[in-house]
């Protein structure tokens, strides 16, 4: 699925690029800007980002379940990354209402 229309990046492209740098440092912060520099890209409207940390967020997870990590750890750390997108983030999604429907 193409994630970015700005860069013609696919979902997975950023997916690969997120294990990549997992397997360099497994508890590293990864956010949209690391991951598009990583792939030599910039954020241009940056209306992607949204779905990139959703990306970021499903890829981090399942890679620690497959890990040796303790899963306790794991899932009370992306809870709060969850709870504090809920609670900061935008009411929006690509600059949409959630009442948005796509053709």
């Amino acid at each position: 699925m193409l994630i970015c229309h700005c860069n013609i990046i696919t979902e997975r492209e950023i997916e690969q690029t997120i294990v990549g740098l997992l397997d360099q440092d497994p508890w590293q912060l990864i956010v949209p800007a690391k991951v598009y520099h990583t792939m030599q890209k910039r954020g241009r409207c940056c209306g992607c980002f949204p779905n990139v940390v959703e990306t970021i967020i499903r890829v981090t997870e399942n890679y620690h379940a497959r890990s040796e990590a303790s899963g306790v750890d794991i899932v009370s750390h992306l809870d709060r990354v969850r709870g504090l997108r809920v609670r900061y983030g935008s009411r929006t999604h690509e600059r949409r209402k959630s009442d948005h429907r796509a053709a």
